[in-house]
C-alpha cells in the first residue's frame, strides 16, 4: 500500500517580499559609528547594496562634525523597520530617515567608468556617452574614463552598453539622496 503524501503546512506568517529602501542617517562624525551601524544589519543577515559616507558640517571640523550615511538594502518593510528603529537609539545618530517611505527623494549615484577602443569602436563609446550625458574626465588614443551621474538604473544601463564597446573597469560612488521640498529631513 502506497504512503499518504504529508500534508503541507503554511506559515503562521506570511513573509513579506523584500523591498528597497534608501536610508539616510545623520550622525556625529566619530570612529567606530559607521562599524556599529553596518553592524545591525550584518546582525540581521541582510546585504547593504550601496553606502556613502560624508562629512556634512557647514561649520567644519570646529563646529562639531557631522556626516550623512546612505545606505541602499533590500529587506522586508517589518525588518528594515526594526533596523530603523535601532539605529535611531544609538547615541551619536541624531536622526534616521526611510526616504523610500517618506515620500518623494532624489537619488544619484556617480561611476567612473574606463572603455578601451579604436576606430568604430571608439567613436561608438563617445556617441553613447553624449546620449548619456557621460563625461571624458581622461582621454588616450586608446582609452576613455567616462565620469556618469544620475540614478542607478541610468548608471547601470550606461555599463551596459560600454560592455559592447569595450568597457575595462568601473568605479562607483554609490547612492546619495535627499528628500525633496523646503525642510530637512
Amino acid at each position: 500500500m502506497a504512503a499518504k503524501p504529508k500534508a503541507v503546512q503554511k506559515p503562521l506568517f506570511e513573509e513579506a517580499p523584500p523591498e528597497r529602501h534608501t536610508l539616510s542617517i545623520i550622525v556625529d562624525n566619530e570612529a567606530g559609528v559607521l562599524g556599529r551601524i553596518t553592524g545591525m544589519f550584518s546582525a540581521r543577515g541582510y546585504n547593504i547594496e550601496s553606502l556613502t559616507v560624508a562629512d556634512v558640517s557647514a561649520g567644519g571640523l570646529d563646529s562639531g562634525a557631522i556626516s550623512r550615511i546612505t545606505i541602499v538594502t533590500t529587506g522586508p518593510r517589518r525588518v528594515v523597520d526594526q533596523i530603523v528603529a535601532q539605529l535611531d537609539r544609538l547615541v551619536p545618530v541624531h536622526s534616521v530617515t526611510d526616504l523610500s517611505e517618506l515620500g518623494p527623494h532624489i537619488e544619484r549615484e556617480l561611476a567612473l567608468v574606463k572603455v578601451a577602443g579604436t576606430g568604430e569602436k571608439r567613436v561608438e563609446a563617445l556617441r553613447l556617452a553624449d546620449i548619456f550625458r557621460a563625461r571624458p574626465v581622461d582621454t588616450t588614443t586608446q582609452s576613455f574614463v567616462f565620469e556618469i551621474s544620475g540614478s542607478t538604473a541610468k548608471v547601470d544601463q550606461f555599463i551596459e552598453l560600454m560592455r559592447e564597446v569595450g568597457l575595462v573597469e568601473v568605479a562607483r560612488g554609490g547612492v546619495v539622496a535627499l528628500s525633496r521640498g523646503a525642510t530637512a529631513q
